[in-house]
């Protein structure tokens, strides 16, 4: 089932609201900053002790926060590993990059004009190092000095890596530590030039059994491995459920009977010792953010060096019912962690409200390095909002999802749609189901209970998310 066409004559005049971000200072820096961008796979936003988690401690990662900038709403425009991560890179939507799903898409990522290789085109050297994740090709990609990474997902333990074209088998090593191995190696090093690392941790995604093309062929054998040091971690420590904990209401999309699997529920749910293992698994990552900040202070570069860390997509705990599925337009699925830190820029413990997005980190690299941003982006810089301007900015975006080609999830098999999100409501077109379109008023329903599509009081908000739903197609196309 295609768009609905309710409204599709309706034009709707952009909407913004103003940001004002008094904390953050307004002179941007003179000297061009060395990057340092760490992606992890899968990671929810609210885990860590800055959000107030009762008992993971993240006391590196807090600190970017602490001394930083922590962006409160910020979002995924594809909640899957592959797509998200091309729009980091590209600075924009699945359906315009290509790459729309988990599948081999080996050569499409290596067309790709990433922001690392714009950066390289105008005197910075890169490195990329960790998972990619398009397809199993782990070959260097155009734009990077230095290449590190792994065959499809890559293992936890005993990894072989690809090292500007030659490969190497790893023993006895963790990956999050190889990884960040090859990190410090890189920033350790004297540069004559500004340096850009790509980080992308494996962590905290799960081991998978991988198909050739890429695919996943057994998503129920997935084992969250910790480092060993960290596997007696938070023994016994009772994992906290948001309130939508439990099987799905009114959501016919999920609710529907499908053979060989049970209905959601709480039986269904991410069980407390998977939670665990995810959280003893971002220890690791935390400690890399550890020994990333020591190299910087060593060799001199910290202060002079943008900092950012964020995730590529949520997971489901149990929300609604779901534990594998983290592909659905769920707010546990779509809200990201994202830090900055630059203090010739950023104010410390500041806080920004507005809607951010994955398509946004682009843009802001290239233009607070100088270099030139494509037309092509459609993420927007967000330097105006670190540099305190009273901008116009967002008030909603465009989430997607497509399923044509991904048979691994049966629970979301056939579940392909269009979403519009505003800082108030989230409206959700299934584009393969009738019948099963989704609305919710955040402000009074926050973790998507009540589905108001068939509330005769809800026309009103319905129609006109609707006609946004049409503008931002529009728009991204």
């Amino acid at each position: 089932m295609k768009l609905f066409t309710v409204a599709a004559t309706v034009l709707l005049g952009t909407l913004f609201s103003s940001i004002t971000t008094a904390q953050i200072n307004t002179a941007a820096p003179t000297i061009r900053p060395n990057i340092v961008f760490v992606l992890m796979d899968d990671q929810r936003w609210d885990d860590f002790g800055f959000m107030g988690h009762p008992f993971a401690r993240t006391p590196h990662i807090d600190r970017i926060a602490r001394e930083g900038v922590r962006f409160n709403n910020a979002f995924v425009t594809t909640p899957l590993c592959s797509p998200s991560r091309a729009s980091f890179l590209t600075g924009q939507y699945a359906h315009t990059h290509g790459i729309l799903d988990n599948v081999a898409r080996n050569e499409a990522s290596h067309q790709l004009v990433t922001w690392p290789r714009l950066l390289r085109e105008v005197g910075y050297t890169t490195a990329f190092v960790g998972k990619w994740h398009m397809g199993n090709d782990d070959t260097p990609r155009p734009g990077f000095d230095h290449w590190v990474s792994v065959k499809g997902q890559g293992e936890y333990f005993n990894p072989e890596l690809n090292i500007d074209g030659k490969r190497k088998q790893i023993k006895n090593d963790y990956i999050t530590d190889v990884f960040t191995d090859y990190a410090v190696d890189f920033l350790k090093r004297d540069y004559d030039r500004p340096i850009c690392l790509f980080l992308a941790h494996k962590a905290v995604h799960p081991d998978l059994t991988q198909n050739p093309d890429g695919s996943l062929s057994d998503p129920s054998a997935g084992k969250f491995t910790p480092a060993e040091r960290h596997q007696k971690l938070y023994a016994n420590q009772p994992i906290p459920r948001r309130p939508n904990f439990g099987a799905p209401k009114a959501k016919p999309a999920l609710q529907r009977p499908l053979p060989g699997l049970p209905p959601l529920s709480e039986k269904t749910a991410t069980d407390d010792e998977t939670v665990r293992n995810r959280l003893r698994m971002l220890a690791a990552v935390d400690e890399s953010v550890q020994r990333i900040f020591e190299i910087l202070e060593d060799t001199g570069k910290l202060d002079n060096t943008l900092f950012i860390f964020t995730s590529d997509g949520g997971y489901f705990y149990g929300e609604h019912g779901l534990s594998v599925e983290r592909r659905l337009a769920y707010e546990e699925s779509i809200r990201i962690p994202l830090l900055m830190r630059f203090p010739k820029l950023i104010q410390p413990s500041t806080g920004v409200d507005a809607m951010v997005l994955n398509i946004d980190i682009a843009p802001t690299v290239l233009e607070l390095a100088g270099a030139r941003i494509p037309m092509q982006m459609q993420g927007r810089s967000l330097l105006p909002i670190l540099q305190g301007s009273q901008v116009s900015w967002r008030q909603s975006f465009l989430i997607e999802y497509f399923s044509q080609t991904d048979n691994v999830f049966p629970r979301v098999q056939n579940l392909g749609y269009q979403a519009v999100r505003t800082d108030g409501w989230k409206y959700i077109h299934y584009t393969n189901i009738d019948n099963a379109d989704e609305l919710y008023d955040l402000r009074r329903d926050p973790y998507e209970q009540k589905n108001l599509f068939w509330e005769p009081g809800a026309q009103g908000p319905l129609l006109k998310m609707q006609m946004e739903l049409v503008q931002q197609v529009r728009e991204t196309n």
